[in-house]
């Protein structure tokens, strides 16, 4: 069984649901897969100093299989929107194998800190760095990894820009980083690469994933409502 949620239905406020149950934000299920609007503020993976997590939510999510399912990827806490599940390891490893062979369709929205038009490419690698001050980041590096995003501006109102990005590659902050060195303006509320202060204007926003015998899963997550006004424009 496919289920397919279009844009624009029923937006979510990340803001009342993240304590919720995340049975009520699957997007997509069946035999090997699931797929759930992660809410901004829950990291997939459980802190080192503990504390809320997807992970640590699966059980509720096994829909009657005996073991839970597993998160392919990972998105940042604060990003939201479509986050893959296997059900089971063989399809993990078939998913995880299609991830590292850039197969799989990724769609992102984010609000940037100035003003955009057009598209274009942006093709800069990455590579992490540490410090005492200011932690870990991505900046760009010769030396690092190949990274490429494709970008489209949508809507530029009052100094902002709505931008869909098409990451080609799945490095660690790729996004953020490459908003932040691409276009010398970093995403809205990111305090890593630009100023903090306000929700992090970042979602996941589509995700299509081919599969062999079946049908590609397709699916949607609704503009969060801390986009607000933002949401019309799409």
């Amino acid at each position: 069984m496919m289920q397919r949620v279009r844009f624009g239905e029923a937006p979510i406020d990340d803001s009342k649901t993240v304590a919720s149950d995340l049975v009520d934000r699957v997007l997509f299920i069946d035999a090997e897969a699931i797929v759930i609007d992660k809410p901004a503020g829950l990291p997939v993976d459980t802190p080192k100093a503990g504390g809320d997590s997807v992970v640590g939510r699966l059980d509720s999510l096994k829909f009657g299989f005996h073991r839970p399912p597993s998160p392919v990827h990972r998105l940042d806490r604060d990003t939201s929107g479509c986050l893959l599940l296997a059900r089971n390891p063989k399809a993990r490893t078939r998913f995880g194998s299609t991830f590292e062979a850039g197969e799989v369709e990724k769609v992102y929205i984010a609000v940037i800190e100035g003003t955009l038009e057009g598209a274009g490419t942006i093709d800069l690698p990455l590579a992490k760095v540490s410090s005492l001050e200011q932690g870990w980041r991505m900046v760009v590096d010769d030396k690092g990894k190949p990274a490429r995003t494709r970008w489209t501006a949508i809507r530029a109102l009052d100094g902002r820009t709505l931008v869909e990005f098409r990451p080609e590659s799945g490095r660690t902050h790729q996004i953020r980083a490459h908003a932040r060195y691409g276009f010398d303006a970093a995403i809205a509320g990111d305090p890593v690469y630009g100023a903090s202060g306000g929700p992090l204007l970042l979602h996941a926003l589509r995700m299509i994933v081919p599969r062999e015998r079946k049908p590609a899963i397709d699916v949607t997550a609704p503009l969060p409502e801390r986009f607000g006004d933002w949401r019309d424009a799409v």
